[in-house]
């Protein structure tokens, strides 16, 4: 029998509460705090000449992509892309703060530098998180994808490291292209008095960017097997597990 639209919603409301009560604190604090942070970093420039041009976002990205990566491995891309759209949702309100605070005037000291810190420009914030979200849900799929190919032994570190600087590396690209293009080629020249990126900076920008947080991902990644690893021995998700197989009704 076919569930009903208000049955599927129930499930889905039951399943994502199970899910947000398994997933440890310190994964979904880390990924959520990586993502707040590459939004303001992402307002200041770091390198640029004629071919690259670099973002203070690639500094925390790496962080996000890892904390995604664990997510999909141990609980799936469904569970992972749930937690990407609360920690999208979260930055959201955090700039909506934000930017309350800084126009709300003051005469105790001249908050200019910080007003336009935590103000931020709506481009930016546009730009980053329809960057972000799709380079998520791309990275998330991927991992998955990649993942069902290891048959013989899935939860092997060879498995985990093809899976995890694959998507990464593609996640990143397309994260740092999408991103730099809204920003620098779209939004830029209208808003900011002519100044612009060219396609190639854009291009090597997102290049240069993915194979830096690559980097990254491969020095830390033998963490995220390992706190992988200490998730199936501990059975974390237990209870979650069991609902999505249809154990618990």
């Amino acid at each position: 029998m076919k569930e009903s639209f208000k049955g599927w919603l129930r499930r889905e409301k039951t399943e994502t509460t199970l899910l947000f009560r398994s997933i440890p604190s310190a994964v979904v604090s880390l990924f959520v705090v990586s993502v707040i942070s590459m939004n303001l970093l992402a307002n200041k420039t770091l390198v640029q000449n004629e071919y690259i041009a670099l973002d203070g976002g690639i500094l925390i990205s790496w962080l996000s992509f890892m904390c995604m990566d664990i997510i999909t491995k141990y609980f799936g891309p469904k569970a992972s892309n749930k937690v990407v759209i609360l920690a999208s949702a979260i930055n959201l309100l955090t700039c909506l703060i934000f930017y309350v605070a800084s126009v709300i005037p003051s005469d105790a000291s001249d908050y200019t530098a910080l007003n336009s810190l935590l103000g931020g420009t709506w481009f930016i914030l546009l730009s980053s998180t329809i960057a972000f979200v799709v380079s998520a849900l791309l990275n998330n799929i991927l991992h998955w994808l990649i993942g069902k190919a290891f048959r013989k032994n899935p939860n092997g570190k060879l498995a985990y490291a093809t899976q995890t600087y694959i998507s990464t590396f593609i996640g990143q690209f397309v994260d740092n292209l999408i991103f730099s293009m809204l920003v620098f080629m779209a939004f830029a020249p209208i808003f900011w008095d002519g100044f612009s990126w060219t396609a190639v900076q854009c291009t090597l920008c997102a290049l240069t960017g993915a194979v830096a947080e690559l980097i990254m991902e491969i020095f830390f990644s033998p963490i995220g097997y390992k706190v992988i690893k200490r998730w199936r021995s501990q059975n974390v998700g237990a209870q979650y597990f069991e609902f999505i197989s249809g154990g618990i009704q």
